[in-house]
C-alpha cells in the first residue's frame, strides 16, 4: 500500500485524519505551511506509533515553487501514492470590498489552484485503486454574501471533483464531501455560537468528519454532505427561489467576520 499525502495536516481536521490513519498503521505522507509544527507532529506520531511509516515536507500551497519542491521530496523519497486528503483552505469570512488583494489571491490559490495542482501530481505518482478525498463544504452550495470568496472557490472545488469522478472511473474514487463548521480554531467556534441552535446542530467534530469523510471516499461517493442536520437543510431549501436563499444568508453572515490567515 502506498502513501496517503495529507495537507493541512496540523491543523484541527487534518490532525482528525493523521491520527486515525495512523492508528490504523497507514503510511503517511504529510504537509503543511510550517515546518516547525510538522516536525512536532512528526514526532509525536513516532512516539505514538513507533513502528508507523510517516514522512513529511512542508509546503505553502498558493505558491507554485513551493508546489514544486514538495512533488519532489516525494519523489526523492520513491513516495508512491493510495490516497490524497486534500483538507488545507482558507475560510475568510468578511465583505468583499475588506479583502485585500493578497487575501484574495491566497484563499483563491489554498482552496483551489493548490488542490488541483496537488491532485494532479498524487494522480501522476497513484498506485492502483487510489482514492482522491476533497474537503468542501456547505457553504459552496449556494452563493454566500458575506462569505462570496470562500463559497465560489469551495463551489468550484466540488465541481471539479465531481467531473473528475467521470474521468477517472475505473482508475481512482473520487470524493469530495461537504461538512458544515468544525469547531477547531477559537475564531470557529464563536462563528458556530453566533449562529445559534443551528450553528450547533450543523457544526461536526473534526472527528467525526474525517470517519465520514473516509467512508465516503470508500463507497466512492461523488458529493457527500456531511452531517444530518446538513443534509436536511439542503433538501430543505431545495426548491426556494436563490434571492431568497441569498437574502436570508446575509442577514445572518453579516454579522460575523474572520480572517485567520
Amino acid at each position: 500500500m502506498g502513501y496517503t499525502l495529507i495537507t493541512g495536516a496540523c491543523g484541527g481536521l487534518g490532525g482528525a485524519f493523521v491520527q486515525m490513519l495512523a492508528e490504523r498503521g497507514e503510511k503517511l505522507f504529510l504537509t503543511g505551511r510550517s515546518e516547525e509544527r510538522l516536525l512536532a507532529l512528526t514526532e509525536r506520531l513516532q512516539t505514538q506509533f513507533p513502528t508507523l511509516e510517516v514522512s513529511s515536507c512542508a509546503c505553502d500551497l498558493t505558491d507554485e515553487r513551493s508546489r514544486g519542491a514538495l512533488f519532489s521530496c516525494a519523489e526523492e523519497r520513491g513516495i508512491r501514492f493510495s490516497r490524497l486528503i486534500y483538507v488545507a483552505g482558507a475560510d475568510i469570512q468578511k465583505g468583499f470590498e475588506r479583502y485585500t488583494q493578497e487575501k484574495i489571491l491566497f484563499q483563491t490559490r489554498v482552496n483551489l489552484e493548490g488542490a488541483a495542482s496537488v491532485t494532479r501530481f498524487v494522480l501522476e505518482r497513484g498506485e492502483p485503486d487510489l482514492e482522491l478525498l476533497a474537503v468542501g463544504s456547505v457553504s459552496g452550495i449556494y452563493p454566500m454574501p458575506y462569505f462570496a470568496l470562500y463559497s465560489a472557490t469551495k463551489s468550484a472545488l466540488e465541481r471539479l471533483y465531481a467531473a473528475l469522478h467521470v474521468e477517472l472511473k475505473g482508475r481512482a474514487r473520487v470524493t469530495c464531501v461537504l461538512p458544515g463548521a468544525i469547531p477547531t480554531r477559537e475564531d470557529v467556534k464563536k462563528n458556530i455560537r453566533a449562529q445559534g441552535v443551528w450553528g450547533r446542530l450543523a457544526a461536526k467534530s473534526p472527528r467525526a468528519v474525517a470517519e465520514a469523510s473516509l467512508k465516503a471516499v470508500k463507497k466512492n461517493r461523488r458529493t457527500a454532505v456531511i452531517g444530518f442536520w446538513n443534509r436536511l437543510m439542503r433538501a430543505a431549501t431545495a426548491l426556494l427561489p436563490l434571492s431568497l436563499k441569498m437574502r436570508f444568508i446575509a442577514r445572518r453572515w453579516s454579522k460575523t467576520e474572520k480572517d485567520a490567515f
